[in-house]
């Protein structure tokens, strides 16, 4: 996100309430920004998703019941947000998993929380975008594109088709986890996601496709499917994460530190 979009969206938000949801429960490790604030086209009525990780204490995860490794928090005190974050031995597991939501919320520029843990994350990060991360990305726009199918198409599920799909391209040739559609299309140049991005803004999320556009649109995402397959078919990232023996190393560290090497 450029510096300008960030300052309008911590403009409509109050980032010190933001802050104290996320410190409501165990002790985060980050928390940011996800969903249409990031992707870039939040209109004034979006709700807020704001996701992480937190620390478990050492002693509950040696006690006799297994302790919950994601919590979520739900409140509309100032705008409608849901707190959802996981444990970082679980983070950290998704992270290795080709998991592109997790890697999606790790790189998010829109920082509510952040501690030296989260900036050795986000280092350790880089070795997690791999080629299969394409897996994820096709699957979530066949999602959206079925939704575009059925009766009623809307503004909101066409651009989140276009966004999965440039993400996952981007990733493929620059191994850069990149969300927001503006900044994609700095490169890409489609006119028509300009288009329905200023739509969403103005409320019309829920406007209707008519099928003309549709067709215009359903074209324009078989060719972006298919440059995924080929930027996919030419990356040189590799198969499986090469820093999941470090991110080991750092969670049993991070852990043994926050209770006093006990």
């Amino acid at each position: 996100m450029t510096p300008e979009q960030q300052r309008e969206v911590w403009a409509s938000l109050d980032r010190e309430h933001l802050a104290r949801v996320a410190r409501s429960g165990p002790s985060p490790v980050f928390a940011t920004i996800s969903g249409a604030h990031l992707y870039g086209f939040a209109s004034a009525d979006s709700d807020v998703d704001l996701r992480g990780a937190f620390l478990l204490p050492a002693a509950a995860l040696l006690g006799l019941y297994p302790p919950a490794e994601t919590i979520t928090v739900e409140d509309d005190t100032t705008v409608e947000l849901d707190w959802v974050a996981h444990d970082l031995r679980k983070f950290a597991r998704m992270m290795t998993s080709h998991n592109g939501y997790v890697l999606e919320q790790l790189y998010s520029p829109l920082v509510v929380v952040a501690t030296s843990a989260h900036e050795e994350l986000m280092a350790l990060g880089r070795g997690c975008v791999t080629r299969p991360l394409v897996k994820h990305y096709l699957g979530f726009a066949r999602g959206r594109r079925e939704r575009l199918r059925e009766p009623e198409p809307t503004v909101k599920h066409a651009l989140y088709a276009y966004r999965v799909l440039l993400t996952g391209i981007h990733a493929m040739h620059t191994g850069e986890i990149v969300a927001n559609v503006g900044v994609l299309n700095e490169r890409f140049r489609i006119a028509a996601i300009d288009e329905l991005v200023a739509r969403k803004r103005g409320a019309q999320e829920a406007t209707r496709l008519d099928p003309r556009e549709l067709d215009a649109h359903q074209a324009a995402l078989d060719r972006l499917e298919r440059e995924l397959y080929e930027a996919h078919a030419a990356s040189q990232l590799p198969e499986e994460p090469t820093s999941a023996a470090a991110l080991d190393d750092f969670v049993v560290r991070v852990r043994l530190e926050a209770s006093g090497g006990r």
